[in-house]
């Protein structure tokens, strides 16, 4: 597969790292020297410098061999990143995406004129970020939580604090205080310790700080919960540190489903321009949030949820630690450096949001066969999750999942077959337009692709 990326920004570099261990064949075309040094500098990839909305570039890049095409020029005017998507279908690339930064481009009318034009997808990582957030806000007895087909099949994700009654349990003796109706509903399918993700055994024990993740169905959440020490709060009040894109779209959301919401700038002037933009029902307010005290004055304490969403990943991790500290029950931090991400978790925040995961779950689905429908990286870890519709012959068929030599760092979790869900074990036997939830490390997915063609 022959991959080529316009723009060696932090997205485009960190999916060329990314891409790298999946594919062989990638090129990377930025007009900025220096960025172009800097990606050469940590990864071994073909790169162009020159104008990425140059025919003359994008033959040099040989795009119209392109299997797929990337547009995620950064910090740029969206229609550069259009424009780079359409010559490059023109000239022959097999699908283009393309990242923007205008959600009105969003709309079923406006997606099928760009997609006349041939652009097969646009993304915009901002409006993602917000919805995911509104989503941990819905089930925030868990640190992270995904949903397939509605909500049938469920994955979550408990953090096991001090206080979790699973601590130093094996996972045997988990299972023996777990009646057995309820192991029909849910089952462990992985372990992050210390940055590491382990595909568990019988004999794997459960310790301080583990990030425990589960496939559940429905029927299962609540006693989930139950067993992880762990329940949901109802929320009904938003403290939003941070005035950017996702703040923005964040607060209306928030505010159309009735929550108090105060939303704090430390920019005057953005504050005015959200005033004029968002309903008089949120609060705005102009301050400095790094300043504990501003915080407390501004009631901090009085609110359920309290999100940073700044342009400093230390602010977020601080100010989050502060909001815990003056007992506010849920927070959420946006954190782009992904080194830090395991920190913020250690420090007890309760949800990270990253667009460079977001970006990359939304691309990553494209370089699988036809028949893999979603794919999201878990922040924090070195995992994604995939769902397939299972093609009629396809190998995952041809024999109960005990007896495939299924990769050993992956686990199907479960199965959505028409309107039923089943959790998958040893005896279940995959059939044809089943949906699969699949959880795997990086190195498993080309691997796993095999099973579904």
């Amino acid at each position: 597969m022959r991959i080529v990326i316009m723009g060696a920004g932090e997205v485009g570099s960190h999916l060329a790292k990314m891409l790298r261990n999946e594919v062989g064949d990638i090129v990377v075309i930025d007009d900025r020297p220096e960025r172009i040094a800097s990606l050469s500098s940590y990864i071994d990839v073909e790169t162009i410098c020159g104008n990425p909305s140059s025919v003359q570039v994008l033959k040099e890049a040989d795009v119209a061999a392109a299997d797929l095409f990337i547009a995620v020029y950064p910090r740029a005017a969206q229609e550069i990143n259009i424009v780079g998507a359409i010559l490059a279908k023109q000239l022959g690339a097999k699908k283009v995406i393309a990242r923007i930064s205008d959600e009105d481009y969003l709309s079923p009318e406006n997606k099928l004129i760009f997609k006349e034009m041939g652009i097969d997808l646009m993304f915009y990582p901002e409006r993602i970020a917000a919805d995911e957030i509104v989503d941990f806000l819905k089930h925030n007895s868990t640190a992270e939580s995904m949903e397939f087909a509605r909500g049938r099949l469920q994955i979550a994700v408990y953090k096991l604090n001090e206080d979790s009654p699973m601590l130093d349990l094996r996972l045997d003796e988990f299972i023996k205080t777990i009646p057995a109706e309820d192991l029909k509903e849910f089952r462990v399918i992985a372990i992050n310790r210390d940055g590491k993700t382990i595909i568990p055994n019988l004999d794997s024990k459960f310790r301080f700080g583990d990030l425990v993740f589960t496939i559940t169905k429905r029927e299962g959440i609540e006693a989930l919960n139950a067993y992880f020490g762990k329940s949901n709060i109802d929320i009904k009040s938003v403290f939003i540190l941070g005035g950017g894109p996702i703040a923005q779209m964040l607060a209306t959301s928030l505010d159309k489903d009735g929550m108090k919401v105060k939303l704090v700038d430390k920019d005057r002037s953005r504050c005015v321009e959200l005033s004029e933009k968002l309903s008089s029902s949120i609060d705005i307010v102009h301050g400095d949030g790094r300043n504990s005290d501003f915080l407390y004055e501004e009631g901090i304490q009085q609110y359920d949820v309290f999100v940073a969403l700044t342009d400093s990943d230390e602010s977020n991790v601080l100010s989050s630690v502060v909001a815990k500290k003056f007992g506010v029950a849920r927070t959420v931090a946006e954190i782009e450096n992904l080194e830090y991400i395991r920190i913020a978790e250690e420090m007890g925040i309760d949800s990270v949001i990253n667009k460079k995961l977001i970006t990359a779950s939304r691309i990553f689905r494209f370089t699988l066969s036809d028949k893999a429908r979603f794919v999201k990286y878990m922040a924090g870890t070195n995992t994604e999750v995939v769902e397939y519709i299972v093609a009629p012959g396809a190998a995952i068929t041809k024999a109960p999942l005990k007896d495939l030599k299924f990769p050993a760092n992956a686990i199907i979790g479960g199965v959505i077959r028409s309107s039923e869900s089943y959790i998958a074990v040893g005896d279940t036997k995959i059939e044809p337009y089943d949906r699969v939830a699949i959880f795997a490390l990086p190195e498993s997915i080309k691997e796993i692709d095999k099973f579904f063609k």
